[in-house]
């Protein structure tokens, strides 16, 4: 094993592999694949029904396209410098990719709460995304390009700083490490106004209704006696809607609840005792986020002692990454094993029920699903509500918690030598998320374009 001073050598030996201030560059200059052909390479393997609704909600705004554009992005990373130390990657670090859930000891904390793309990667490409995202986002807003760079700085400086305080700490520190909500809001809240503070108040408030209760009266009514889905079209669409035709619903039925039986094999022996608690009664799908529109999900309401003990499960298809084209197969065979793993790796804390199966029943094709419960005190921040004050507070958190989830999993000792204590990096990735914001709304205009033109169907958001 090497030695900490080995390892911080490594690190700062790759500084002549590539420069810090390297990472400012957006290398374009090669033949770029057109972002609207990455798309489309996507929707092959999509529900074309909700294609439009993904296109629509992708139209909105430069940051609503960022998001839906992991794929684009990380065409773009894989020709940008690297220094050699991996970890394992959210694949899709941006603003609205944080927020917050329960953990088992019923506490709020914050984190890192999107793994469809995770994979074992270079960390400066989430860290880019996580920047370039904030400076989209800053631009949205409209805030004034000073306004911009502090945000951006803000939440790189916050990566630089932790990942070297991590690099100091022994292994169960840096594993133990979380951000629960009550400490987040000691230490931030001077940084808020009044106003902002109160809102923080009835965000983290409305969080803790996200629940099981909370998706009943959301999502079911009681009529008969029996606990049903109501039919939200084309956003949630009860089984019984989606396919009228008996003997259809009933084999897509059967699949789905095969699917969960299987489901129960991932989980943990004393989880599963949990779970067998339950019987599924009802299924509806569910259109969710703005880059996985199209993809398969499911929400499948279980039953305990009687209609009012609800668990709602959410199984959402799991697909290859939007990064291995680039950097080569998961070792995982499968894509709702490797989100799974990936969460546990990041998370400090994670849904008790998160699992994965591969099944052929949906379909007849085989599909990987990855489970967690639909609703455990979920939240989010409105990014698009953002006062410059607010973005860069959000920024540091979301800077700090991505430097946790990387410290996990990778050489923190390496990563924190290659930064080093100097702002250079920070400027560097400025420049880079300045200059990507730039390319992201040429990307963006291409879309409102086709949409107008009617090369691309879009239902409006």
């Amino acid at each position: 094993m090497t030695t900490p001073g080995e390892r911080a050598e490594r690190g700062r030996a790759q500084r002549a592999v590539a420069p810090r201030s390297a990472h400012a560059e957006l290398d374009l200059s090669a033949p770029r694949r057109e972002p609207l052909t990455v798309l489309a390479a996507q929707d092959r393997t999509r529900l074309p029904e909700l294609l439009p609704i993904r296109y629509g909600r992708m139209a909105v705004s430069p940051f609503a396209f960022f998001r839906g554009a992991a794929a684009v992005m990380a065409a773009d990373l894989a020709r940008s410098p690297v220094s050699g130390v991996e970890v394992q990657l959210c694949g899709d670090a941006h603003l609205s990719n944080f927020g917050f859930f329960a953990s088992p000891e019923r506490r709020l904390v914050f984190d890192v709460n999107d793994f469809d793309e995770t994979v074992r990667g270079p960390w400066e490409w989430d860290v880019k995304r996580l920047a370039a995202s904030i400076e989209v986002a800053a631009r949205d807003r409209g805030f004034r390009r000073p306004d911009r760079r502090t945000a951006v700085a803000e939440g790189v400086r916050s990566y630089r700083e932790a990942m070297r305080r991590f690099a100091r700490q022994r292994g169960l520190e840096v594993w133990y490490a979380r951000a629960d909500v009550d400490e987040i809001r000691a230490r931030y809240e001077d940084a808020l106004a009044a106003s902002r503070r109160k809102r923080v108040a009835r965000d983290l408030a409305k969080a803790r209704t996200r629940d099981n209760l909370g998706s009943l009266a959301r999502y079911t009514v009681l009529a008969d006696g029996q606990r049903r889905f109501v039919a939200e079209p084309p956003l949630v669409v009860p089984l019984r809607d989606l396919l009228p035709v008996a003997e259809e619903r009933a084999r897509l039925e059967d699949g789905l609840y095969d699917l969960v039986r299987g489901y129960r094999d991932s989980l943990a022996p004393e989880r599963r005792v949990l779970l067998d608690q339950y019987r599924p009664v009802d299924i509806a799908r569910k259109v969710v986020g703005v880059g996985s529109v199209g993809t398969r999900s499911w929400m499948i309401l279980l039953l305990g002692r009687d209609v009012d003990d609800p668990l709602f499960l959410q199984a959402k298809e799991a697909g290859a990454s939007v990064l291995e084209e680039h950097l080569g197969p998961d070792p995982h065979g499968n894509h709702g094993e490797r989100v799974v793993v990936g969460q546990r790796l990041m998370q400090a804390v994670g849904d008790v029920l998160l699992g994965w199966h591969r099944t052929t029943g949906i379909d007849g094709r085989e599909r990987d699903f990855y489970v967690r419960q639909l609703r455990d005190w979920k939240g989010s921040v409105e990014v698009e509500a953002m006062v410059p004050s607010g973005m860069r507070t959000y920024a540091h958190l979301c800077g700090w918690t991505l430097a946790r989830a990387h410290a996990r999993s990778g050489d923190r000792i390496a990563i924190a030598a290659y930064l080093g204590s100097s702002a250079r990096f920070d400027q560097a990735l400025v420049r880079f998320a300045q200059r990507y914001a730039d390319q992201n709304e040429r990307d963006h205009a291409a879309l409102v374009d086709a949409v107008a033109a009617g090369r691309i169907t879009a239902e409006p958001a």
